[in-house]
Formats: structure tokens, sequence, C-alpha cells
């Protein structure tokens, strides 16, 4: 059975909110904060973990 994490990331404080869910939290937040995947979060520079 496998783990999965439903996590939230922001821009800043009281900005964009982005949710996700992943089966491996560190390799997904790390691919948001280098831009690896083109899309909402690279758009609007989301990146921080809440």
């Amino acid at each position: 059975m496998l783990d999965y994490f439903v996590y939230m990331l922001a821009s800043r404080r009281n900005g964009t909110l982005y949710v996700g869910v992943t089966n491996d939290l560190v390799r997904r937040v790390g691919e948001h904060k280098d831009k690896m995947v083109p899309g909402f979060t690279e758009r609007y520079e989301v990146g921080l973990l809440v």
C-alpha cells in the first residue's frame, strides 16, 4: 500500500495557493521550487511549502 500526501504551496504570505497530491513529497516540492514542470506554479511563482 502506497502512502500519499496532500500538500499546499504558497507564493508568499497572503499570496497565491496551490494544493497537490503526491507519493514523494520531497521530490515533488523540489520540482516546484526548481520550476521543472511548466504550468501554474511556475507562472505564479508558487514554491513555499505551508
